[in-house]
């Protein structure tokens, strides 16, 4: 792949679209049988045109994988938030159900010791139910 001189009859590009073109021939030829044929070089145009279709094609991919991570990090970034959020209401719940034990502890003494009729005071707390 020369940089501009004549080889073979074209113009040989360096480059991306010249190895492209080389690789995407190469394969094709393999497929139908052909082991030893040589690729001929693109001309400067056809060379230009691959060119702008390889880029064309690598904005649209860079584009399409920035849109799969920005949805990932906008749905791990919700998820995040959600779990949070469910860590919040639980130590809210757990802070309220300890100041609902202190207080029943404090109505059972205020109302003559609490007998043992009324059960355990501080049983095991309630776990998720599955």
């Amino acid at each position: 792949m020369g940089g501009g001189g004549r080889a073979g009859g074209g113009v040989t590009l360096s480059g991306g679209p010249a190895v492209y073109h080389w690789v995407e021939m190469r394969a094709k030829m393999r497929i139908m049988g052909f082991r030893g044929a040589a690729v001929k070089p693109l001309n400067e145009e056809a060379a230009a045109e691959l060119g702008a279709e390889l880029l064309g094609e690598a904005i649209v991919f860079g584009v399409g994988g920035l849109c799969i991570y920005l949805e990932y990090a906008r749905q791990a970034g919700q998820a995040r938030r959600r779990e949070e959020e469910q860590a919040a209401a639980l130590r809210e719940m757990a802070a309220g159900l300890e100041r609902m034990r202190a207080e029943l502890d404090a109505l059972k003494a205020a109302s003559g010791g609490g007998g043992a009729e009324t059960g355990p005071a501080h049983g095991p707390a309630p776990g998720p139910a599955h």
